[in-house]
């Protein structure tokens, strides 16, 4: 009989260790994702909630299993909010570390310098990692960046981002303008920057052509910017097309063509080094400049030097057949 409980106790004292066995190993063993697996932990959620997501996701074996090893081997740590990358056959120790400090994923929106509001709306949109509805914003009120967010974040957030972004950008740059500067307000730096970015690709000359612009203005002559004329038309979009006479000839508050002084708003969203330049603009006495066949200008200061360089450019389109 004596044997026969020792048997007994040895059985169960086996059972319990291999159960105890089973249980520390269990923390770090390899997990059943199949893949790289993101899952979302919304805020406020406890390890208990993000025990059931990450069995929902096929992460862990046993929501219930992954709870009771975080409170033995966790001591009560909490855990983090976002979206995160489970990576293939990770351990509930794993990827509870991962929940308590590691990094979310990141999502990015890019906005590119010169986007009008009509495209960056579609942009948010068309992202379909975000949520609810948002009108089109007011044109040069988003700063061109990339924009973190979170899965499910909704879109008039992150527009919000972006416009506070431009509000804080424009703010340090206009108390910083130097004097030379033709902009009055922050709304007219703005205006010009629109221009200034839609005129030219070359970081370098946007200083110059903010100083040919600034020139005009003070000396009362027409602006005479194509994107101005193009943006009443497409709200910012490519034209597809040649310009029509009658549009150069169109007044409308934003052709430059046929009006002095600036449109009556920004032509699409400037980036900083843009609204930079229309606010440190180059100390020039340039009235005049045009394409120099290598993706720059060349700029004038006189109309008959002007003249020169625009024949020059037509040469340069007839030997590429472009007229």
């Amino acid at each position: 009989m004596r044997r026969f409980g020792l048997g007994i106790l040895a059985i169960g004292l086996a059972v319990a260790a291999f159960v105890a066995f089973r249980f520390v190993y269990g923390w770090t063993e390899a997990g059943p994702a199949p893949r790289d697996i993101s899952v979302i932990v919304p805020e406020g959620a406890t390890v208990a909630d993000a025990a059931v997501l990450l069995k929902q996701a096929g992460v862990v074996r046993s929501a219930d299993a992954f709870l009771t090893r975080t409170k033995v081997f966790g001591r009560g740590r909490s855990i983090k909010a976002g979206e995160f990358l489970i990576p293939k056959g990770a351990s509930n120790s794993a990827i509870f570390s991962i929940l308590q400090g590691g990094k979310t994923l990141t999502r990015l929106v890019t906005i590119p310098e010169g986007m009008p509001s009509i495209l960056v709306h579609e942009r948010l949109m068309a992202n379909d990692q975000l949520t609810g509805d948002v009108a089109v914003p007011p044109e040069g009120s988003v700063l061109p960046d990339s924009y973190a967010f979170d899965k499910g974040e909704s879109r008039a957030v992150v527009l919000k981002r972006m416009q506070d972004a431009m509000t804080r950008a424009l703010d340090k740059l206009w108390a910083e303008r130097a004097p030379n500067t033709v902009a009055k307000s922050p709304k007219e730096a703005i205006i010009l920057a629109s221009i200034v970015e839609k005129e030219t690709g070359v970081p370098g000359e946007r200083p110059m052509v903010a100083g040919v612009y600034g020139n005009r203005l003070k000396s009362g002559m027409m602006l005479q910017a194509d994107p101005t004329i193009i943006y009443p038309i497409t709200k910012g979009k490519p034209l597809g097309r040649r310009i029509k006479k009658s549009e150069i000839a169109a007044v409308n508050g934003y052709n430059t063509y046929a009006m002095t002084g600036l449109p009556k708003g920004p032509i699409a969203n400037p980036g900083r080094l843009s609204i930079l330049a229309v606010l440190h603009p180059a100390d020039t006495n340039a009235l005049y400049f045009v394409a120099d066949g290598k993706g720059g200008h060349i700029f004038a200061d006189t109309l008959e030097q002007h003249n020169q360089n625009v024949r020059k450019w037509f040469e340069i389109r007839r030997a590429r057949g472009e007229i």
